[in-house]
């Protein structure tokens, strides 16, 4: 090759490597511009080692290249309460459920000592920009957050949002550059493929433990009693034989690409302690939470409006059911989704956009990553024949509109409950011209003091409660105690006093 060929070569592949750098820049979503948490991972470079997309394990099995990936992303999370938060260390039953059979992560034995008590658990880095998911109860009724991070770095967390009914919370820190663990997929994850659970508890710096997904879609009912028997608590949980001890709530759960595949919430022990098995949300879940809470500041729920029920051999012979297969529907709302389908009760849906549903958590699990005004198709049976429909999943209140978050969603109340409006209907029906419905009941004042999900607050004592918003007003010019009256939708008149 001449000198002038190779001058000419040399110019030619400058050109075009800056074209293809100014092509890339170009496509990549500014800083702060982005409208889901997938889009930030995928236009930023994270921590992880491996990378999504060019992943091979080196010859025999080895965690070495997932751990370190993954280490870095996982913080410790330290909480603070008030002084009236005390659960007694020697007593075994705590009166929460992830703190008894299956006990949580967390450090959820919190400490009786004068002045503020403390717990703690793990959160997962999942932006580069702060934001972070952990568990619900790791963060429930906390007055101040913490966060350290795998390097010893502290910042003060704010809460960006909780969603009781999946046991997840979005906190947010004010960092840059931080690494992050990207999202994977836990609907291709397989039973018996090897994960990694990731924790930071007791500030030790991340901890790493192996083992195999021993199952999917497990319904626990942890989060229905941890909320009082609500109806829209979602479970369908990662089942993992992954050594997991308290400290690690909120921590990762990771396949061996680094990837994140769940968030470690539960384990099955009466103790605390592993003791064989533990259980994480699904990262198809997280995803769809975290992206609600991040944009609305409030978990943006799709119903379908339905009771439902695993069809097992005897609810089989007991309904006249030709297969045992799919989620049997015992109840069907007469404003819902569903009935506007053409849905009835006795239909067992055996298909949701294609894939096939063969338990009510399977169910769940996909209608726990749509939002209202999504559509699904769906495959049902009805006196042995199949049939198909497609629904539109509608909110709590009926519609099809996303709801906004309101300051209590947005902090912590030491009411411990969610609130909403009582239809004009059932305002007839029960001969009251206002009043506030408690749909959501969690720990705090109104679980203490008795009151049940659907009763409806008329007043806080002298003050008419017309709204979600007046329950916080109410209770922000409390005094030392307030009195509630209202109704059950029974009719029932009940009237109660919270101390402070």
């Amino acid at each position: 090759m001449s000198r002038k060929q190779f001058f000419i070569s040399l110019m030619a592949a400058s050109f075009l490597g800056a074209a293809l750098a100014l092509g890339v820049y170009a496509f990549m979503p500014k800083s702060g511009n982005y409208n889901s948490i997938a889009d930030r991972q995928n236009a930023r470079f994270s921590n992880n080692i491996l990378g999504t997309k060019r992943a091979a394990l080196s010859e025999g099995l080895s965690f070495v290249e997932a751990a370190e990936a993954s280490r870095p992303a996982v913080v410790h999370v330290r909480v603070s309460y008030g002084s009236q938060q005390t659960t007694n260390r020697q007593n075994n039953r705590s009166g929460d459920p992830f703190e008894d059979f299956f006990r949580q992560f967390g450090e959820g034995d919190r400490f009786q000592m004068p002045g503020p008590q403390a717990g703690s658990g793990s959160g997962v880095i999942i932006t580069d920009d702060g934001y972070i998911a952990t568990n619900n109860h790791v963060v429930d009724n906390g007055k101040d957050i913490e966060v350290v991070l795998n390097d010893k770095r502290s910042y003060k967390a704010k809460i960006v949002g909780t969603d009781p009914s999946t046991d997840l919370a979005l906190l947010k820190i004010e960092a840059t550059n931080l690494p992050f663990l990207p999202y994977g997929n836990s609907e291709t994850l397989r039973v018996g493929e090897w994960v990694l659970a990731v924790g930071n508890p007791f500030e030790l710096t991340s901890t790493v433990t192996a083992g195999i997904v021993s199952a999917k879609g497990r319904n626990l009912n942890l989060i229905n009693d941890l909320q009082g028997n609500s109806n829209y608590a979602i479970e369908s949980f990662i089942q993992t034989d992954a050594a997991v001890n308290p400290g690690n709530s909120g921590g990762a759960l990771v396949n061996l690409k680094g990837e994140l595949v769940g968030i470690n919430t539960a384990i099955a022990s009466r103790t605390g302690t592993y003791a064989g098995y533990s259980f994480a949300v699904p990262v198809e879940i997280v995803k769809k939470i975290m992206d609600d809470l991040m944009r609305y500041g409030k978990s943006q729920r799709a119903l379908l409006g339905v009771q439902i029920r695993d069809v097992d051999a005897k609810l089989a012979q007991d309904e006249g059911l030709k297969d045992v297969k799919g989620v049997y529907l015992a109840a069907v709302a007469d404003e819902g989704a569903a009935k506007a389908a053409g849905l009835k009760n006795g239909d067992v849906i055996i298909k949701v956009d294609g894939t096939e549903v063969n338990s009510t958590a399977d169910l769940q699990a996909i209608i726990a990553t749509k939002r209202p005004g999504d559509k699904i198709a769906l495959a049902y049976l009805r006196a042995g024949k199949e049939y198909e429909t497609q629904a539109t999943l509608r909110n709590k209140t009926g519609t099809t509109d996303m709801v906004a978050a309101t300051e209590a969603d947005r902090a912590p109340s030491a009411l411990g409950a969610e609130f909403g409006e009582v239809s004009d209907k059932e305002k007839s029906k029960l001969g009251i011209s206002h009043g506030v419905k408690v749909l959501k009941l969690g720990k705090g004042k109104l679980a203490e003091a008795g009151i049940k999900e659907g009763f409806i607050i008329t007043f806080i004592g002298e003050t008419a409660i017309k709204s979600p918003d007046d329950v916080e007003a109410a209770v922000q010019e409390r005094k030392r105690v307030i009195a509630i009256e209202g109704v059950y939708p029974s009719g029932d008149k009940a009237y109660y006093a919270i101390g402070w």
